[in-house]
């Protein structure tokens, strides 16, 4: 059996809010598996899935760029090994002019995006070189999306580390923004149903199935409970079906939108390290280490 720390069992307990005998036993049960731990505490807890939000777990930046027109945008995620860079002006710099230069030349992938030159006639990589030998720490380039607009694109960067391009038709001046605030408050997955990835709604609809299914209910009332916990799901993770973040919480975002004859087409989240376990320092045994020695 798999041996199982504290600091995973703590991981889990962050992932779910749920007691730490609980995770301790679904952690030994899956054999160390976080993701198996994971889907066993919500069969039986019925525990939501964890949120991106939850599992921030690396520093940096998120650079935004949305043209004049509102027609063609990028985001694009910058790390760093501290938060304290993170806030440096030349780092946030580094990461606007890469936003911008992704949505002007539509690099294919990191490497050719790394060959793009800047405004100042050095390379990107040239650029993140330069950086990382002058503030000291290391800096990558993660990832980067490019919008074009089918109707015009919003955007809205919270803190610096959670960005979001929204692209909708019709509506207000200020309704592609206001989407764009709530997709920052609320994380959606997609805009709509159709549009949430067949193995995901697949998972959720075996952890409901196992779940109901030790209710020892009838198989027709079990059936109604898979499909109804499956529409929660949706519902739940989905941008239309959520109630508006900035209303009384009576109206969803598909009802707003509705409402102002709009239309939104796409909208693309990015929330910085989501997804990345971070190194976690232990000072007590750093600690001991150094009074050994």
């Amino acid at each position: 059996m798999a041996e199982i720390s504290a600091s995973m069992v703590m991981d889990l307990r962050q992932r779910t809010g749920l007691g730490m005998m609980e995770c301790k036993k679904a952690l030994q049960e899956a054999g160390g598996d976080f993701a198996k731990a994971e889907d066993l505490l919500r069969i039986r807890s019925g525990a939501k899935a964890s949120k991106a939000a939850g599992r921030i777990a690396a520093e940096g930046v998120i650079g935004l760029h949305v043209a004049p027109d509102a027609k063609t945008g990028a985001i694009v995620e910058v790390n760093c090994e501290t938060d304290f860079v993170a806030r440096n002006e030349d780092f946030r710099a580094f990461a606007a002019e890469v936003a911008q230069i992704v949505a002007r030349d539509n690099p294919p992938d990191l490497a050719a995006l790394g060959a793009k030159a800047l405004p100042s006639g050095e390379t990107v990589e040239a650029r993140r070189v330069a950086l990382v030998q002058k503030i000291g720490e290391n800096m990558t380039i993660r990832r980067f999306a490019r919008q074009s607009a089918t109707g015009r694109l919003a955007s809205y960067v919270h803190g610096g580390r959670i960005g979001v391009i929204v692209d909708v038709t019709g509506g207000r001046d200020t309704l592609g923004k206001d989407l764009a605030m709530h997709v920052a408050a609320s994380k959606p997955m997609a805009v709509n149903r159709d549009q949430v990835p067949a193995d995901v709604v697949a998972k959720e609809r075996a952890i409901a199935a196992a779940r109901a299914a030790e209710s020892g209910k009838p198989a027709n009332i079990v059936d109604k409970m898979v499909e109804g916990a499956v529409a929660k799901y949706l519902a739940e993770v989905t941008l239309l079906a959520q109630p508006f973040v900035k209303g009384d919480g009576k109206q969803t975002v598909e009802q707003l939108v509705k409402a102002e004859g709009a239309t939104v087409h796409a909208f693309v989240l990015y929330v910085v390290g989501e997804g990345i376990e971070k190194k976690k320092d232990d000072f007590a045994a750093e600690v001991a280490a150094m009074a050994k020695a």
